[in-house]
């Protein structure tokens, strides 16, 4: 007879992992349960925010949740590590050494085992191979690479500021290209120029937006795929009266140190680049030991989240490849989809403990806004269920994009902590600077 306690092991504390840990965690404690969350960094942040932290518009270290304070207040256990390998038939999941910035381990490389093992740990940009962009292209998939990025530009802008100060006609700029037309490359290139706007009141003062020169890249006939073809056409409107160049069915075929060259032809300089033109699942370094994967590294999941492979073994988010009945193509991998797979793993998890059949999950497609930063906000709200033609546009829309994040707050802390973290954000939009300088 077993007498330990169920372990339940969640790898990745993205929008999905750290809302389920939290959920387990309050539902069962740690009297007769062991919940596990593993990840390989020390703090989370809501993905959608990076470009703002690339920007300097928001400081993360004011938004960011350390695991640690958070496993201690909703009764899990966190792991500092990254997935190497999974045993299946032991029931293990392998954790690569930790090693401290000098290459000194910190934790060696060990085992934990599970009774039922979520899989949660997201994407990466796909580069898809493109030559250059791994050298010289910079990718916001993570906090780390987002603050590396506010550096450079940063230092970019001081550079073309202390040109024009030595000589007033100078004419200097700041050269960014940003492949991908997608939310992440749209939000990025409005943000720029908030901060661009804002750098004059921290001691650039012959710095503004006309110093900027950022070409947004799209491979397809239009940005922004997933809305509307009238609301897409609007933030590209948008996009151009900020200033921003938007190239469409324009390929990038490399990447160089000095900027882009195209199919057509065109080389478009860039002291700037950012890659953000789809994602693919996260490699795990040993495999997954004979898990399904679809062609994008994916976990190939049943309609309940359970792996076709093993039904011990959930995917959820990003690195989940789930084909409904009756749809033509997989979830989408999007906050709003995290969000829901980490309730219905949750449920299942709680039948599978009560011998329960697990059910299917839904995906309630509730539509789409992207931010243009102060400058505007657009989407599509209800999605499928009214043909995602509600359109939202202007503060209504900024109200609600704003509201996603609310709600990933309250999911992660509750309704009381939450609604404080809340209150602190609008009393920190004002009193704290407009810009993260450091």
């Amino acid at each position: 007879m077993k007498t330990g306690k169920i372990q339940i092991v969640i790898v990745g504390g993205g929008a999905a992992g750290l809302e389920l840990a939290a959920k387990l965690g309050r539902r069962y404690g740690r009297k007769h349960h062991d919940i596990i969350l593993v990840d390989r960094t020390r703090t989370h942040i809501w993905k959608p925010l990076l470009h703002e932290v690339a920007t300097g518009s928001l400081d993360a270290n004011m938004d960011e949740v350390g695991y640690r304070s958070h496993c201690h207040r909703w009764g899990y256990r966190y792991f500092y590590g990254t997935l190497a390998s999974i045993d299946r038939t032991a029931r293990q999941v392998h954790l690569a050494p930790v090693n401290d910035d000098k290459g000194k381990e910190v934790v060696a490389a060990h085992a934990i085992r599970y009774d039922y093992l979520v899989l949660a740990y997201g994407s990466v940009t796909n580069d898809f191979g493109t030559p250059g962009v791994a050298e010289n292209c910079t990718f916001l998939d993570s906090h780390k690479q987002a603050d590396a990025f506010r550096d450079r530009l940063l230092d970019q802008c001081l550079r073309v500021s202390r040109a024009m100060t030595a000589s007033p006609s100078d004419n200097a700029r700041v050269r960014i290209a940003i492949v991908g037309g997608g939310a992440t490359g749209v939000e990025l290139a409005a943000e720029l120029f908030n901060a661009a706007e804002a750098l004059g009141y921290y001691g650039l003062e012959v710095f503004d937006g006309s110093r900027l020169e950022v070409t947004l890249i799209e491979a397809g006939p239009r940005i922004l795929p997933a809305l509307p073809e009238r609301l897409a056409a609007a933030a590209h409107h948008e996009l151009e009266a900020l200033g921003v160049r938007v190239l469409t069915d324009t390929q990038v075929t490399a990447s160089t140190a000095h900027g882009m060259d195209t199919r057509q032809g065109e080389v478009i300089t860039a002291d700037l680049q950012v890659w953000a033109a789809g994602v693919k699942a996260v490699s795990i370094a040993g495999g997954l030991d004979g898990l399904e994967l679809a062609r994008s590294g994916q976990v190939v999941v049943h309609p309940t989240l359970q792996s076709i492979t093993d039904e011990r073994i959930f995917a959820m988010g990003d690195c989940a490849f789930c084909m409904l009945p009756g749809a033509d193509r997989p979830v989408p991998p999007r906050a709003q989809a995290a969000h829901q797979m980490a309730d219905v793993v949750f449920d299942n998890l709680k039948r599978l403990m009560t011998d329960k059949a697990p059910v299917p999950f839904v995906y309630k497609d509730h539509g789409s806004l992207v931010s243009l930063s102060r400058f505007s906000t657009v989407g599509s709200l209800m999605g499928n269920l009214v043909g995602g033609k509600l359109a939202v546009e202007g503060r209504l829309a900024r109200f609600i994009y704003l509201s996603l994040y609310r709600m990933h707050l309250i999911a992660i802390h509750g309704w009381i902590k939450g609604a404080a973290l809340i209150a602190v954000g609008h009393v920190n939009r004002i009193v704290r600077p407009r810009l993260k300088l450091h």
